[in-house]
């Protein structure tokens, strides 16, 4: 099963972050949270890992339209994507937003996972232009 849709940058890591914000912004989503993994894994038990961040995406009109038609969502809110660093460089993994409609199995759902699932991968499409 896929779970995610990815793209691979060339372009240092902090500036990644900074593109995929943007990127997402251009289609509506905002970011929410920010998790430095990294960070987070040397500070609490010692362990040293790649740059790695989770980014918490989220449009408010289209978790406006899921909420209202199943409250309980929240627990799949926000998308997340992540910019982690790679072999091959700046790897941006984003979440499929279809595993909610998969999940709940709602039609109103499946609308709205459909155009983020859209939105999402405008965001990405247009990543691969900075390449």
């Amino acid at each position: 099963m896929v779970f995610e849709e990815s793209v691979v940058l060339s372009v240092p890591f902090d500036e990644a972050v900074a593109e995929v914000k943007k990127s997402l912004a251009a289609e509506g989503f905002g970011t929410l949270t920010e998790i430095d993994v990294q960070a987070t894994l040397e500070e609490k038990i010692g362990k040293q890992i790649a740059r790695y961040v989770i980014l918490g995406a989220c449009n408010p009109n289209l978790a406006s339209r899921a909420i209202e038609s199943e409250p309980r969502i929240g627990v799949l809110l926000p998308c997340n994507v992540v910019v982690r660093e790679a072999e091959d460089g700046i790897l941006v993994e984003a979440m499929d937003p279809g595993i909610m409609s998969t999940l709940v199995g709602k039609e109103e759902i499946r609308s709205v996972a459909d155009e983020a699932r859209r939105l999402i991968g405008n965001a990405l499409s247009r990543l691969s232009g900075t390449t």
